[in-house]
């Protein structure tokens, strides 16, 4: 296959045709990579800062064709398509730790040799994203690999592919050196070839699980460093002690926002006995109450990414009914588009088990389970039992309850009494099948970088 298609999901309109890169493209731009890297290595961090510096402000210049891009590739309410705001704090507060986290570091052994620890590029590093954000992340990827002194290439979702060349577009007008950040529209073999002949030397991944595999294991035949940051089925607990309006305001914002389709949505829920029927009550009124329309008219919800992924999540729903769930909207209409192409309406679903699928896989579209359980250590035990391990939420308003589920919790991130919020100032990633290793904040730059130990021991001259 030569090219693919990009099909929107507002109004399943054609957007564009994109032809895949070629041998000799690519080639190519592995060549522009490799020849830009001694310079833009020599800059120096400062003058590396002020050239990413001119390439954010480039993307603030088109902010809005940004903003109509994810509206119309991926199908989000204008009122939260733009990500610029979100890509400015992240590149802020990389630019404030790039010297602490870039510097070398000195250690005294108090013997006369000086050590130190220095950072260094890995070289020509790959950036694989994911559609659902498509500005932020593939910023927060680019940034963090060039601040590090690396030449990078951002290979995007097929669907988000325009994101990825309007972003090409700003690092020209920024002028970025040649070679320095560049866009590939790679099919996957092609990838998988590159990174086990080792012609990219870092790779970061956001995406599907099964993607993640794929690129590790093409990684690991060149052994290419690889981060992951791959899918979840995250889990949220309501204590009988938790505010429970509240919890159900922000749980129904935690897995219907986005139209659930983010690696942190909240997917399952598990709710104390004690309050199940309350927390019920006041989860499923606000999820009713969520509207449904195409994203020009700032609803709740757009449409999921295209109409074989609602397709997908309606069989999901409908296999979990049969097994014995019980969908407590079903045949609410959430808005006159439901139903039609890739607009799907909220689903939460009540008397599921863990034998179910939907119990167990992750889901990617705004459907929530709502299970009720008695006490801490089953509903410590139900979040544990998932193979993914992103984040989790707990509700309560005791500190030390709190406290022990926090340290009992198998997942990167773990929330009291807020959910799905990717925090710009502590690393992000997952534990067991939700990733390898982190991004953000205090790890910006582990992915991106060689870490070099010297020893000097100074010598009289002659």
């Amino acid at each position: 296959m030569d090219a693919f298609e990009i099909v929107s999901p507002v109004d399943g309109r054609l957007l564009s045709v994109v032809r895949y890169a070629r041998e000799s493209e690519s080639e190519r731009a592995l060549q522009r990579a490799q020849a830009a890297l001694p310079g833009w290595r020599a800059l120096g961090l400062d003058a590396r800062l002020v050239a990413i510096e001119a390439f954010v402000a480039a993307m603030e210049v088109r902010r809005a064709e940004f903003a109509e891009q994810v509206l119309w590739q991926i199908g989000r309410p204008l009122q939260f398509a733009d990500e610029l705001g979100r890509v400015r704090a992240g590149w802020e507060r990389t630019r404030a730790l790039a010297p602490q986290l870039l510097g070398e570091q000195v250690v005294d052994g108090g013997d006369g040799i000086r050590r130190a620890l220095r950072r260094e590029p890995k070289g020509i590093a790959l950036g694989i994203c994911a559609w659902n954000y498509p500005v932020a992340m593939a910023a927060q990827m680019a940034i963090a690999a060039l601040a590090a002194g690396n030449a990078f290439v951002l290979k995007h979702a097929p669907q988000t592919a325009l994101i990825a060349e309007l972003m090409a577009e700003c690092a020209d007008a920024a002028g970025l050196p040649d070679g320095v950040f560049q866009v590939l529209h790679l099919p996957h073999a092609m990838v998988e070839r590159l990174l086990s002949q080792r012609r990219f030397q870092a790779v970061q991944f956001i995406g599907s699980e099964r993607g993640g595999r794929a690129v590790l294991a093409a990684a690991s035949a060149g052994l290419v460093a690889a981060g992951l940051e791959l899918g979840g089925k995250d889990a949220a607990y309501v204590r009988a002690d938790a505010d429970l309006d509240w919890a159900a305001a922000q749980l129904v914002e935690g897995a219907y926002s986005n139209s659930g389709q983010s690696c942190c949505s909240v997917e399952r829920i598990y709710v104390d006995r004690c309050v199940y029927p309350r927390f019920v009550e006041a989860f499923v009124e606000r999820a009713r109450a969520l509207r449904l329309d195409h994203p020009q008219r700032s609803p709740d919800l757009g449409p999921v990414v295209s109409a074989a992924a609602a397709q997908r999540i309606a069989g999901e729903v409908a296999a979990a009914v049969a097994a014995g769930a019980r969908a407590a909207l079903a045949g609410h209409r959430a808005g006159e588009l439901a139903g039609q192409g890739a607009y799907l309406s909220p689903e939460v679903l009540l008397d599921v088990n863990a034998d179910m699928a939907i119990e167990r896989e992750e889901t990617f579209g705004p459907v929530a389970t709502l299970t009720a359980v008695d006490g801490d250590a089953q509903a410590l035990a139900a979040i544990n039992a998932s193979r993914f391990g992103l984040t989790a939420s707990v509700w309560t308003r005791e500190p030390q309850a709190a406290a022990g589920l926090i340290d009992a919790i198998q997942a990167g991130t773990v929330f009291v009494n807020r959910c799905d919020h990717a925090d710009l100032h502590l690393p992000w990633g997952g534990t067991k099948c939700s990733g390898l290793g982190r991004i953000g904040a205090g790890a910006s730059f582990d992915e991106w970088v060689e870490l070099k130990s010297v020893h000097v021991r100074e010598m009289e001259a002659k």
